[in-house]
């Protein structure tokens, strides 16, 4: 069971990497990169972050970019949040597949 504080975290996670990945998106041209959800473990030091990246064609590529600049980006989350956390969790990035089971479910109830 969650408690406060980690729901807390979360969204101000959440908050501060959507804007970082804006920003971020703006150098990979045509991609757009929303952060879908964070769960952070009790002891706050893991912090798994779902994205949803469009188009579909990027995907592999997008999240390829995105693992390999894992300690730019966990840096500059350590610049936004160093008056509200003693320590920046480290980061996990795993692709958000919540619309493809959608369309997926989607397609079955059609035929």
């Amino acid at each position: 069971m969650e408690n406060t504080r980690q729901q807390k975290i979360e969204r101000l996670i959440q908050k501060d990497l959507s804007d970082i990945f804006l920003r971020y998106a703006r150098a990979l041209r045509g991609t757009l990169i929303s952060v879908s959800e964070v769960r952070i473990s009790p002891d706050l030091s893991i912090a798994h972050v779902y994205l949803s990246i469009f188009p579909q064609d990027k995907v592999a590529f997008t999240i390829a970019q995105v693992q390999e600049d894992t300690g730019k980006i966990r840096g500059e989350l350590g610049r936004l949040e160093r008056h509200q956390l003693r320590v920046i969790p480290e980061l996990h990035f795993h692709l958000d597949e919540t619309i493809e089971r959608m369309e997926r479910i989607d397609e079955l109830l059609k035929q």
